[in-house]
C-alpha cells in the first residue's frame, strides 16, 4: 500500500516483473496482471489477512505507520 493512494481500497502484489493492484474486497485486479497460479496464491493471502488489509488502507489514509502482514504459509 501506498500513502495517499487512489480509491477503491486496494493493494499493489509484484511476481518478477509482475505488477499487480488487487481490490481489498472483491479480490479483483483493478490494474497490472499477475499469472493465475500467482493470482491464486494473492488471493488465497488477501482472504486470510482481509480485516488487516482494511486496517492498513485507513492507516495509510491518515499517513500514519503501517506494518508489514505474514506472507501465505
Amino acid at each position: 500500500m501506498f500513502f495517499g493512494d487512489h480509491v477503491p481500497p486496494h493493494f499493489h502484489a509484484e511476481y518478477g516483473e509482475f505488477k499487480a493492484q488487487v481490490n481489498i474486497r472483491s479480490h479483483v485486479i483493478i490494474a497490472g496482471d499477475l499469472p493465475p497460479r500467482v493470482l491464486g496464491m494473492v488471493i488465497e493471502w488477501a482472504s486470510q489477512h482481509r480485516d488487516e488489509l482494511f486496517e492498513l488502507w485507513e492507516l495509510a489514509s491518515k499517513n500514519l505507520p503501517l506494518h508489514r502482514i505474514e506472507p501465505l504459509k
